[in-house]
């Protein structure tokens, strides 16, 4: 396992009891992780600069409980990139600070190339990995479910000085004359299955991401070589950049 230890707007303040306690920029949350098994060695809820804790409710899900006064949303910057974050649902800000590792790995695969990069990221969310892809060169076409999520990545792409042009899914994207046919790699995270749409109709999806694009968009087809990171599947709502 590798540390995301280059970041400077964001820091794990403490951690235990199920809980995570973190600054991003001048902003401190606490949130459940499921990764956090151990014993806290303070009472994480008792830390002064708390500004919002998400408490997991007994029926499910949960919600924000605010402590003291805190924007909206705000900024976030990890080396050349930008990324606009707030407190969501299910306890997400909008971004998973622990996959810089990624975007230093997948950016310097990039720049390394010496030729040009296409990237297809699939089941993409608000944009990190596109956005590192981007930065370093590649041309990468960024695909989710969530129309949400797309239009959030494309303001993370313009804070980050990437230009971006949306369309509305992949079929789309080909009569748009988007240029998906050959790829370098593709990213998808280690999901079985993820939300797809058929006719304009939302659902689950069960079936592989190749299978997933094959269906949606028969030129994506030729050469995923070299980086295959491995991580589902969700091929509408397209936006390119």
């Amino acid at each position: 396992m590798k540390i995301a230890e280059n970041w400077k707007d964001y820091t794990i303040l403490a951690t235990g009891d199920g809980y995570k306690l973190e600054r991003w920029k001048n902003v401190v949350l606490l949130r459940p992780d499921p990764q956090v098994i151990w014993k806290a060695q303070r009472d994480l809820f008792s830390y002064p600069e708390i500004n919002a804790v998400y408490k997991r409710s007994d029926r499910g899900g949960g919600a924000w409980e605010y402590k003291k006064p805190m924007p909206d949303e705000w900024t976030v910057g990890y080396r050349d990139l930008t990324f606009k974050v707030k407190p969501m649902g299910f306890k997400h800000t909008g971004l998973f600070p622990e996959q810089a590792v990624n975007w230093d790995f997948m950016s310097s695969l990039i720049r390394g190339a010496g030729r040009p990069v296409k990237v297809l990221n699939l089941f993409a969310y608000t944009g990190g990995a596109t956005v590192a892809c981007a930065k370093a060169g590649a041309e990468v076409t960024h695909v989710d479910a969530a129309k949400g999520m797309v239009e959030r990545a494309g303001e993370n792409a313009r804070l980050s000085a990437i230009s971006w042009m949306t369309v509305k899914n992949l079929c789309s994207a080909r009569s748009a004359g988007a240029t998906v046919t050959t790829l370098s790699s593709w990213i998808r995270p280690p999901t079985a299955g993820g939300r797809a749409a058929k006719c304009g109709r939302s659902k689950r999806a069960s079936f592989p991401s190749w299978n997933c694009v094959n269906r949606c968009s028969r030129p994506i087809r030729s050469s995923f070589s070299s980086t295959a990171i491995r991580q589902g599947c969700s091929p509408w709502s397209c936006t390119i950049s």
